[in-house]
């Protein structure tokens, strides 16, 4: 996957604007939007846009099942699917696990994840402890329990003769990952850890050095765009400004 292409994405849920871009609008438009911002990241290498869906959503109310999260249906999957081979881009399941199990989550998505255009996202900032609840919060994760996602989807490459998988994981600040050193690369795993810090280029920037220092070897860097947050009071940062971070990121997405 690196250094051949560059990833660039949209996130979202269709009908969810406060979610990301996908969640405006026609999904057919934004795929179409994405493929000409992707271009403008190519920078020497092959712009690859990834539509990023949030298959599992945090919720603040517990659910039947006290989970605080929600699985999109897989009809809704099935479409962006569709839509991402149409546009020869890749299609990332975004998990936001609320109080389920991580790996349950993933299991769950198995039927998608065999296919070679489909990989996965994490997002620990929504990993509830027993007693905690999505949006009162930061959740965690841990490097060891990437590393047994990593573990999974690496038996899938293997078994099924798939492609190099993504695997990303997003992180807002350090408390957000513990034990990142723990994390160990797996075969046929490519591993983001997508910088999400909001706020104006400067603030985004010293988020971004604080949280790619000492990261482990092995895994790529990712940044992520607020198109609302971000311009908030300043603005959002342009390609050329996002190129001359360091390490130049692999990844690109905007919410």
């Amino acid at each position: 996957m690196f250094p051949r292409h560059r990833l660039v994405g949209f996130c979202g849920l269709p009908g969810a604007v406060a979610l990301g871009r996908l969640g405006i609008g026609a999904p057919g438009r934004r795929a179409a939007e994405l493929a000409k911002v992707a271009k403008t990241y190519a920078a020497g290498r092959e712009p690859l846009p990834v539509l990023e869906l949030l298959a599992v959503v945090a919720n603040a109310d517990a659910g039947r099942d006290g989970s605080y999260r929600s699985r999109t249906p897989s009809a809704t999957i099935r479409r962006f699917h569709a839509l991402a081979r149409k546009h020869r881009a890749l299609l990332l399941l975004n998990i936001q696990p609320g109080r389920a199990a991580v790996l349950d989550e993933v299991e769950a998505l198995h039927d998608w994840l065999v296919h070679p255009d489909v990989g996965l996202a994490l997002d620990p900032e929504w990993e509830m402890g027993p007693h905690e609840v999505p949006g009162r919060t930061f959740g965690r994760t841990s490097g060891h329990e990437l590393t047994r996602v990593a573990r999974y989807l690496s038996a899938l490459v293997d078994a099924h003769a798939l492609p190099q998988k993504a695997l990303v994981f997003h992180q807002v600040a350090t408390s957000v990952v513990r034990d990142e050193s723990a994390l160990r690369p797996q075969p046929g795993v490519a591993l983001i850890k997508s910088v999400d810090g909001i706020g104006s280029p400067a603030l985004k920037r010293r988020t971004w050095r604080h949280l790619v220092s000492g990261m482990p070897d092995g895994v790529h860097a990712g940044f992520k765009l607020f198109y609302e947050e971000d311009a908030k009071g300043s603005r959002l940062m342009s390609p050329d400004e996002v190129l001359r971070l360091s390490p130049e990121p692999d990844y690109v997405m905007y919410e």
